[in-house]
């Protein structure tokens, strides 16, 4: 397939891990189809380049520190009907699957995946194809023919995208200031978001919410200078 009008396909890679990163834009420059426009190393920098380059596709990774890929998602399809925006995860999960493609994700494509099934990937997804790698393709027809997967119950089963966000934050050690200023709402709703958090978690301590959020999965990094001082992280 040739970029539009004889020019290059415009891509923003989003992220955290640098070494991935890096390989991720040495693959699509040696395809002359495709130009990296920007990087991104986390969710909050990925809505703000997606805003300020206009690319035509986003490899989108769901596991960055500040903001979750799958909130940064939701965000960036806020901004933009038409950016083509492809997940690239270690999550097999269905819940992970059902979120990208529910929150208007066109493609969800393993990172184990070989060279020669990423760029099927990104190519079906510029086309205007939905796609899924084939390890989890099974739970994403279920939804499309309007069955019903299996559901899988988890911790996180009953806090809402907003909730997970906030709590991920909170893990890697952000304040209630910090957290109302990168999600733009009043630090008066973030502590609404956390103490509900805690109601559906049964936990009573900031510490309890940290260790609960690592253990989980959703922190990827923790804020140097805050690992010995995690009960005061959002006082």
């Amino acid at each position: 397939m040739e970029a539009r009008n004889d020019e290059k396909w415009r891509v923003l890679i989003a992220e955290d891990e640098t070494l991935v990163r890096e390989g991720l834009k040495a693959m699509l420059s040696s395809d002359p189809s495709f130009e990296v426009v920007a990087e991104a190393a986390d969710g909050m920098e990925a809505i703000r380049s997606v805003e300020e380059t206009k690319p035509d596709l986003v490899l989108l990774d769901l596991n960055m520190p500040k903001m979750s890929g799958i909130a940064a998602l939701r965000n960036i399809r806020k901004q933009s009907e038409t950016v083509k925006i492809l997940a690239l995860t270690i999550h097999e999960g269905e819940e992970y699957v059902l979120d990208v493609f529910r929150l208007g994700g066109n493609g969800y494509c393993l990172k184990e995946a070989s060279r020669e099934e990423l760029f099927l990937a990104i190519r079906s997804v510029l086309a205007g194809k939905p796609y899924a790698s084939p390890e989890i393709l099974d739970n994403v027809l279920a939804v499309y023919m309007g069955g019903k997967p299996e559901a899988r119950e988890g911790p996180l089963t009953h806090l809402s995208v907003r909730e997970q966000e906030i709590l991920k934050l909170i893990g890697e050690g952000y304040s209630v200031k910090e957290i109302s200023e990168y999600l733009f709402i009043s630090r008066r709703t973030v502590e609404k978001h956390r103490y509900n958090i805690m109601k559906k978690l049964n936990l009573h301590r900031t510490s309890a919410l940290v260790c609960f959020a690592m253990e989980n999965g959703l922190v990827t990094s923790f804020r140097k200078g805050n690992t010995n001082r995690v009960e005061a992280a959002v006082e």
